[in-house]
């Protein structure tokens, strides 16, 4: 059975970690920490986790996956996730990317296979690495921008303390939506969380 890959767009380092635009790697490691795994470095330049995601009706072992999170900047993550692919040998139609969306109001989760970036250059990169839009995104509304902030700063910043209950159940909602999509197909999985 072809394992998934499971890849959650950030950038490195203690510096940007609490940022909006790590919200996807916040959920791979929310699904490792499910599975009770730890990352290990890839010579893709990733770190991942390898797991089984989920139970199965009857308490079976779910699919395999490999959760990662390129250890380059965001706007490069294409390389790290196309060697991920090669490695793996994942389908392209089980590749997964969990990732920050400005134009889905916070805490909204959206599913898609395909379609535009929307001028989000970690999946700019992946597109043109990969040599297809084709492939699965989770994506986690952080909304947008209040006033006049520039929606580059807006990305680049902390989620307010005030905002962390709700971020903890939009990391939740992102590992579980993951979980069901791998299970369930994409129809069944936007069925349950685009109706929200």
């Amino acid at each position: 059975m072809d394992p998934w890959l499971v890849v959650g767009l950030g950038n490195p380092g203690p510096k940007y970690a609490g940022h909006r635009h790590n919200i996807g790697a916040m959920v791979i490691a929310e699904l490792a920490e499910q599975a009770g795994a730890s990352a290990k470095e890839h010579k893709g330049r990733a770190w991942v986790s390898e797991v089984r995601l989920g139970t199965m009706p009857g308490g079976a072992p779910g699919p395999r996956a490999i959760l990662a999170q390129p250890m380059t900047y965001m706007n490069v993550s294409g390389g790290p996730v196309a060697a991920l692919v090669r490695f793996y040998k994942v389908p392209l139609e089980q590749v997964i990317v969990v990732h920050d969306e400005l134009d889905i109001d916070f805490g909204a989760i959206k599913l898609k296979r395909g379609g535009g970036e929307g001028g989000h250059n970690g999946l700019r990169s992946i597109s043109q690495s990969l040599g297809t839009k084709d492939y699965l995104r989770v994506r986690l509304g952080i909304g947008r921008p209040p006033g006049r902030q520039d929606p580059a700063d807006y990305v680049l910043s902390d989620f307010p303390s005030r905002d962390r209950v709700d971020v903890e159940l939009l990391i939740g909602d992102g590992a579980d939506a993951v979980t069901d999509l791998v299970h369930t197909g994409l129809e069944t999985t936007q069925g349950r969380f685009h109706s929200r």
